[in-house]
């Protein structure tokens, strides 16, 4: 046994519900943050991830499931990353390299390293830079799938920056254009974060479709329909079986819907990262993808990396006083319903978190059940519930 696997085992012993903690959802099992943390960073260790990136992926993949994105969470350890890794498409030891350097500017080659924790370094770099030169612009090439894009943005948002992150899916092509009949595009995701002053930092985490394949595909694993609009067939009709997505016979929608909704929004949008992701890091792109037939993966993804220092440009005690003024003002708007007040992109994220932290981290039975699976092909210990829901 591991000494990370004795790090996980030793925060297992709590049992029952914590006092004043909410009763779990019904089919939901919840677990402390810390042993889910010290169980994802086992088996990572399990696939020769060292200590460090394996550490740093964890925290990564389990911000998805403390902040309320359960597609970009612990589901996805089986379902995509042990995957990636055992089949050689990620590198456990690979670290990045600069291939160039412009001061403000620097090029990263990823060398297929594990997305979780590269991206997190190439901010943290970008951070940097921006220290020195109020801008700081990482552009990276070669990567993997690196979780939730608003993980990464906060990083630079904890250091009085604006963070912007954006991630082309490499050669996968899963959207059509508008108007199109074949696949050319991602679901590209896009993360813009800032300080609000004292606040729960804005962070805005969206993909440029409806909503990303793990949604899809979590609906799909409960037996779940999905609403109309976020899935269509070749001829547009609305599909609502989730499982239709990989069997091949649907397709994920643009965001704004419809062309005479805005679907050109959302496919403009999707455009921006794939120019601002592959093209200027030199990245793999789903229109430059193989037109043979043969599938393509999200190998070779490209990512951006943008950090602004405003104190460098203005005082640093005037923009967060701003920040405050601003998002403030958004919480202080009178709310439309009773008892539903006004927030921003952020605020619910970071009031799930903290709840979480105190009473558990909620997984789906689907998704238990799956992790315990991976527990035993891995000598490495589960965290035991706190608490069950009926």
């Amino acid at each position: 046994m591991t000494s990370t696997t004795r790090r996980a085992t030793a925060t297992d012993t709590t049992t029952g519900r914590p006092g004043g903690a909410p009763a779990p959802a019904p089919g939901t099992v919840r677990v402390p943050y810390q042993g889910l943390l010290g169980f994802v960073r086992g088996v990572l260790g399990a696939h020769d991830v060292p200590p460090e990136p394996a550490a740093a992926a964890a925290e990564t993949l389990c911000h998805g499931d403390l902040a309320g994105f359960a597609s970009h969470g612990v589901a996805n350890l089986p379902r995509l990353y042990l995957p990636l890794l055992a089949g050689g498409r990620c590198d456990p030891r690979a670290r990045p390299v600069v291939a160039e350097d412009r001061g403000a500017a620097v090029l990263l080659d990823a060398r297929r390293a594990l997305g979780l924790w590269a991206a997190g370094t190439a901010m943290d770099l970008a951070v940097a830079r921006a220290r020195e030169h109020g801008v700081g612009l990482v552009s990276v090439r070669g990567a993997t799938h690196f979780g939730c894009a608003g993980h990464h943005a906060l990083r630079a948002a904890r250091q009085r920056m604006v963070g912007l992150v954006t991630a082309n899916c490499g050669r996968q092509r899963l959207v059509p254009p508008v108007g199109g009949r074949t696949p050319m595009l991602g679901t590209n995701p896009l993360s813009l974060a800032a300080p609000a002053g004292g606040g729960p930092p804005f962070v805005l985490d969206m993909s440029t479709t409806v909503v990303p394949t793990g949604k899809v595909r979590a609906a799909a694993r409960e037996g779940q329909r999905v609403p109309p609009g976020w899935l269509e067939d070749e001829s547009g009709a609305p599909v609502t079986d989730p499982a239709s997505f990989d069997d091949g016979w649907s397709r994920l929608c643009w965001l704004g819907g419809r062309p005479e909704t805005g679907a050109y929004k959302g496919f403009g949008l999707a455009l921006l990262v794939e120019v601002l992701s592959a093209l200027v890091s030199g990245a793999g792109t789903g229109p430059g993808a193989a037109r043979d037939g043969t599938p393509a993966g999200d190998d070779d993804i490209g990512y951006l990396m943008l950090a602004i220092a405003p104190g460098r440009l203005r005082s640093e005690d005037g923009f967060l006083a701003d920040c405050r003024e601003v998002f403030g003002a958004l919480l202080g708007c009178p709310p439309l319903l009773d008892g539903r007040p006004v927030t921003y992109p952020g605020v619910p994220e970071a009031r799930r978190t903290a709840e979480r932290l105190r009473n558990g981290v909620p997984l789906s039975l689907a998704v238990h059940r799956e992790l315990l699976r991976v527990s035993r092909d891995h000598g490495v210990a589960f965290p035991r519930p706190l608490a069950v829901g009926g």
